[in-house]
């Protein structure tokens, strides 16, 4: 098995952790797209998540790694197997973490007729492609803004509907598919299409460290990775393991999380100031915030926590504005001092 650099070993890119540990928490919040220079610790930050996130139950057998419970749809088998009995066996299986290339075909990512079966057996099966392999986990796409515009219709497709349906060559399936969708890009190299990036919840910028102080340590880890990665791995293995203990009580918490309503008012509020585009902006904010709350071990969201996640949910939501050149986020941070009375966001 390939290592991985583990999470906790990330120098810096705050934001960018704290917003996959935030769809960690609650896959709900809808993903996260990462802009940033090459070499900034993107790719490596989404891989190591895989390590961070607990197992999930999963019924045996099953191609699509369905809920034993039921929570969301079932695949087609799994149906079968319900109306069967009332028990269903079940086993734990690792949170799939599932890259899909720029190269990739069309079969490839939603399946396609298994060719070895047709001819050696006659028979019309279904080889499940990457979004059967991303269900109830991660799908991370690099350079997502160069991805094609067909792959880009499949994959708003799924993430819209929470499945996926192939109908070619004989061969009619229809599976569940519901994934956090997170992407990587250099905004430099072209633009991300506008009904994609709606997809995402959550939107950071990652760039190059300016300290020379973390530059170093940058270095010294990923040198010490290099040269004996068990061992590395080994040294971090406890920073991780107190994570992931965070990730699962922090689960535990949504359901008894406490929103007042001033908290939502504030969150309607700064979405209509900004002039955002529907209500999926409010609907980020009080989940994201509600899941960082639940992170932080608290009972209630407050106003700190939904000005920590703003930034984040918002600024790829914002309407391009000829009479405003400043940056997407100071126009949240300014948005957030002026209604909540204060300059501390813009110092």
């Amino acid at each position: 098995m390939r290592p991985v650099y583990p999470f906790s070993a990330i120098v810096g890119q705050d934001e960018m952790k704290l917003a996959l540990l935030l769809v960690a928490v609650d896959p709900s919040i809808g993903g996260v797209m990462v802009f940033g220079d090459r070499g900034t610790g993107k790719s490596t930050a989404v891989r190591a998540l895989a390590g961070l996130l607990p197992q999930m139950k999963v019924v045996t057998g099953c191609r699509y790694g369905c809920d034993p419970q039921g929570n969301g749809s079932r695949c087609d088998e799994c149906q079968r197997r319900a109306l069967a009995g009332p028990t269903i066996k079940s086993m734990l299986a690792p949170v799939p973490v599932v890259d899909l290339p720029l190269g990739a075909t069309e079969d490839r990512v939603v399946g396609a007729l298994d060719l070895e079966r047709a001819l050696t057996t006659g028979e019309k099966a279904f080889e499940p492609g990457l979004l059967a392999r991303a269900h109830r986990g991660f799908l991370y796409v690099d350079e997502v803004n160069l991805l094609e515009d067909h792959l880009v219709d499949l994959l708003l497709d799924a993430a819209a509907t929470g499945e996926n349906v192939v109908e070619r060559e004989g061969v009619s399936v229809r599976h569940p598919s519901r994934f956090v969708l997170v992407g990587s890009g250099n905004p430099e190299e072209g633009e991300l299409r506008p009904q994609l990036l709606d997809r995402f919840g959550l939107a950071v910028d990652v760039k190059t460290p300016d300290r020379i102080s973390q530059r170093i340590e940058v270095i010294k880890r990923r040198d010490a990775f290099d040269r004996d990665p068990t061992a590395f791995m080994t040294h971090w293995s406890k920073a991780d393991g107190k994570v992931r203990r965070s990730i699962e009580k922090a689960r535990g918490r949504l359901e008894a999380m406490v929103v007042p309503d001033d908290v939502l008012e504030r969150a309607a509020a700064l979405c209509a100031t900004l002039g955002t585009d529907g209500l999926r902006g409010e609907l980020t904010l009080l989940r994201s915030s509600r899941a960082l709350a639940a992170y932080e071990g608290d009972d209630v969201v407050t106003d700190e926590h939904l000005r920590r996640v703003a930034p984040m949910a918002l600024r790829h939501r914002l309407r391009r504005n000829v009479l405003d050149d400043a940056g997407s986020t100071t126009r949240v941070e300014r948005a957030i001092a002026e209604l909540w009375g204060d300059v501390a966001c813009v110092a």
